[in-house]
């Protein structure tokens, strides 16, 4: 009989409960959870996936000293060693952690306990610290705590849905699709999309305002100048609730139109209906994410939009509000905990002497961090100087993800004593570590994480742990113990650290911190483990609910009111004669940061397989760069080098790249080391949103394409780029010259035994080069090479390496790089969840199928998480146009 366990994706900040099923025969199986508020069983495309995620293969899986594998006491032996001789000679401020929003709450609140209140230093923040940050500092300036006013059920509660950078579509599928849901059946809604690009997420707006970079703060400064002479101005809201409108508005009015039309770059006609819409719709929900919040002005950003919602009084009612989408599953467990350099546990303020006083009675502390520590940025900035000289990384991958990321890389590897706890053995960063603690994955875990609307689900365990794995909650607590503290940290479950947790939350609080789960403080093992998600605040004594602050005031700044911040418009363009283009980082749909888990799914690396750039038509033409060709993006802190995508959905003078990919899947396409380490001067959040680039073409002499049985060997090639595919691997190569032995090549980068010949074809005249090699009637590996981006029909190539091979036909078939008569190739994937590819799609259009849903019924394309509809809609679109002509 197969076990079903509910637990949580460990993806987005959307929270989604998942329905894990292990068989008898050990096979895993995963569904949405039909039950959980947050998905009610929808699942995006990575979700689907998970159970394709969760193999051995790469996995880290014993503590290793210096490359070596050792024992668990050995290992943190010699961390509590390092780091207590470094406290000793140093101060507790020459030692670090950073951490990550994929820790459980209950690894956060040990790590947080551990640095601040008994090595007595802050220096701990998080890589939500580059994502979510800002939206912190903005919360607290306006409101006095870091609350999030809202639920989910606004969004679809509301008339008027704002959503400014947040391409909600790819980066939070399943809020797109209950809003999607939504204005399908209820029309009259209507949705303004704010973002320099056309992506996916513009498909259901009514409109889409292509705003410079970094112009959002400008837009809405207007919007609340406008609203304040409208009848949508709350006057008795703001005398009863608020402080400091008058400066706020004054500020405000200073940026006439015209100013205004040249800090956004809109047509005035957009800007003049987007506030005719913000001001005669009541229910008004403003969602935004890292488009607002990896900005050098993303807290001013984020009060901007807050301050237009305290003006009119828009706030904790149902379908009214600003609601920050947060990026990662657990970013909002670890800003409860105080995982930020800059908060202490339980929405306390590391500023306050009060709240450090009472954070350490309760944690019966020899010490608690006096100031705020270094943030992300700043801290490896204190790395490559030497001032921290002990460092411990958990669960996240910096040398890819942080700004300046090569110069990062090199702080890590000069550090004195680094320590990284991860599940996989090789990523660009544990390759710097003198210490690797093997941690657990998704489906070992057993804790808890919050979401984008307050909710904490458990994560629960369904898998065996792996080899001598370990949560990282227990390594921290063994070090605290090596360290001299063991009392402190004398936990044997996760269950012992939430309740703590909780009892914290409550203790001294009377209503005057937001964050209040004291009603959780006496949970044991059994309610823990079947423990439903809830929203805080629960305090003690009472019963789960649905909760929204602020409707009626009862701010946490000291008088009960809220805060409106006056606010300078600032300077958006930092391009220049040597770097004329801007570039904007972000995520794509079926990618997940860095792709330790995403990257091993064949199903999520068929919709795009390599880096790319995005890049206007004009602008290609102008710069030399042609479609599909290699394009060198450079900044003065590095280069990357990615696929060139030519669309008009970008705007001219801007680029965008995705920052998932690493040294481990590509040549040179770290995009992070492209982006300069300029932050906002009071989140710390880098702007990653807006960097002043150079691009050109990145000329080959020779382009190619291969498929493989196994895992290439990094080959040797100007340029590279690897993903999973089914039955084996597919490979983007670029060479700068031409390699004299083909054959000994493939050889060398496939495994290929010597008694193996290749079947193929050479070209001379055009450059041309077929190889394949079978053994019996598998196919092991296969080579195309060609002066140009090779036009292989990709899909079906790799369709091979699960194909038998006994016929000769087929033989030659793959040779020539297509499908024979009556084998159709399905084209780039489209659909993830079915693998469907555009081909099939449009075979299915020109059949009849006019709609997505028609399409989804004849090819199943789009039926289950709904993440393609908008490119299905695009296809069909393209396709009758054709038609048509």
């Amino acid at each position: 009989m197969a076990a079903e366990v509910k637990t949580t994706c460990p993806y987005c900040g959307v929270g989604c409960g998942v329905l894990a099923t292990v068989d008898e025969a050990g096979a895993v199986s995963v569904k949405g959870d039909p039950e959980h508020p947050s998905n009610f069983g929808r699942l995006c495309s990575k979700g689907s996936a998970l159970a394709e995620t969760i193999d051995l293969d790469g996995r880290l899986l014993f503590p290793e000293i210096a490359g070596k594998q050792s024992g668990w006491d050995e290992a943190l032996d010699l961390v509590a060693q390092r780091f207590s001789e470094t406290i000793a000679e140093h101060g507790p401020d020459s030692v670090a952690f950073y951490v990550s929003g994929q820790l459980l709450t209950e690894d956060y609140y040990i790590a947080n306990k551990l640095m601040k209140g008994f090595i007595g230093s802050a220096n701990i923040d998080t890589n939500s610290r580059l994502c979510m940050s800002s939206s912190v500092a903005g919360h607290r300036r306006a409101f006095g705590a870091d609350t999030v006013p809202g639920t989910y059920e606004d969004i679809e509660l509301a008339d008027l849905v704002v959503l400014t950078g947040s391409n909600l579509a790819w980066c939070h599928p399943v809020i797109y699709q209950r809003l999607a849901a939504t204005k399908a059946a209820r029309p009259s809604m209507r949705i303004v999309v704010i973002d320099p690009r056309r992506t996916m997420t513009c498909d259901i707006a009514d409109l889409h305002l292509a705003i410079r970079p970094d112009g959002d703060v400008a837009l809405f400064m207007g919007l609340l100048a406008h609203l304040a002479t409208s009848p949508a101005i709350d006057q008795n809201y703001i005398a009863a609730h608020t402080e400091g409108f008058a400066e706020a508005f004054a500020a405000a009015a200073a940026l006439d139109m015209n100013n205004l039309l040249e800090r956004t770059g809109l047509p005035a006609m957009q800007i003049r209906e987007f506030f005719r819409l913000f001001e005669t719709t009541p229910k008004v929900v403003t969602c935004y994410s890292q488009g607002v919040n990896q900005s050098s002005s993303g807290t001013d950003k984020v009060n901007a939009i807050l301050n237009c919602h305290l003006a009119t009084g828009r706030i904790g009612r149902p379908g009214m509000g600003p609601f920050s989408l947060t990026g990662q599953p657990n970013a909002m467990g670890g800003r409860e905990v105080g995982g930020l350099a800059n908060m202490l546990a339980a929405h306390m303020a590391i500023e306050n002497a009060d709240d450090r006083d009472r954070v350490q009675r309760f944690w019966g502390s020899p010490v608690i961090a006096a100031k705020p520590g270094l943030k992300a940025v700043d801290m490896f900035r204190a790395v490559a100087d030497g001032r921290i000289k002990a460092l411990w990384i958990m669960a996240t991958n910096p040398v890819v993800s942080m700004p300046d990321a090569d110069s990062v890389e090199a702080a890590i590897a000069a550090c004195p004593f680094v320590v990284v706890s991860d599940i996989l053995k090789e990523t660009d960063t544990t390759r710097h570590a003198h210490v690797l603690l093997p941690s657990l994955g998704w489906g070992e875990k057993n804790g808890t994480v919050t979401n984008s609307e307050r909710r904490i689900s458990r994560q629960r365990p369904f898998l065996d742990i792996p080899g001598e794995a370990r949560a990282d909650w227990w390594q921290l607590a063994e070090v605290g113990h090596r360290m001299g503290f063991a009392a402190a940290f004398d936990f044997d479950a996760p269950v012992e650290i939430f309740a703590e947790h909780a009892a914290l939350s409550a203790f001294e609080n009377n209503g005057s911190r937001d964050f209040d789960i004291g009603a959780r403080a006496g949970v044991t093992g059994d309610a823990y483990d079947e423990l439903s998600p809830f929203q805080w605040p629960q305090p003690e004594g009472t019963a789960p609910s649905v909760t929204r602050f602020f409707a009626d005031g009862g701010f946490f700044h000291p008088d009960g009111k809220a805060r409106f911040v006056a606010i300078k418009p600032p300077a958006t363009d930092r391009t220049n004669a040597d770097f004329p283009f801007t570039l904007n980082t972000g995520r794509i749909r079926d990618q997940w940061h860095t792709m330790t888990r995403t990257g091993k799914s064949a199903r999520l690396s068929a919709h795009i397989a390599e880096p790319f750039a995005e890049i206007h038509p004009r602008d290609a033409i102008e710069t030399g760069i042609s479609s599909a060709g290699l394009v060198e993006i450079e900044s003065p802190q590095g280069k990357a080098v990615v696929r060139a995508l030519v669309t008009d959905r970008q705007a001219r003078g801007g680029i965008f790249a995705p920052m998932h990919w690493n040294d481990q899947f590509a040549a040179k396409a770290r995009i992070d080391a492209v982006v300069a380490p300029i932050t906002d001067p009071v989140s710390g959040q880098p702007a990653s949103k807006n960097v002043a680039v150079a691009v050109r073409p990145f000329r080959a002499t020779h382009y190619g394409f291969a498929v493989s049985a196994i895992k290439p060997v990094t080959p040797d090639a100007a340029y590279w780029a690897l993903a999973k595919a089914d039955g084996g691997w597919r490979l983007e190569l670029a060479f700068a010259e031409a390699v004299e032995d083909w054959t000994a090549w493939c050889r060398a980068v496939f495994a290929i035994p010597e008694e193996i010949e290749p079947l193929g074809y050479a070209d001379r005249q055009s450059g041309d080069l077929r190889l394949a090699f079978f053994d019996g009637e598998t196919l092991l590996a296969a080579l195309f090479l060609a002066r140009e981006p090779v036009a292989v029909a990709r899909n079906w190539a790799i369709s091979r390496l699960t194909a038998s091979h006994g016929d000769l036909r087929k033989r030659f078939a793959l040779v020539a790089g297509r499908p024979g008569a009556g084998r159709p190739d399905p084209g780039a994937t489209i659909c993830s969840c079915f693998s469907v590819g555009v081909n099939q799609i449009a075979a299915a259009v020109r059949g009849g199928c006019h709609s997505v849903e028609a399409v989804g019924k004849e090819t199943s394309a789009g039926t289950n998480c709904g993440s393609c509809r908008s490119e299905i809609g695009r296809i069909i679109d393209r396709c009758l146009a054709a038609a048509a002509e």
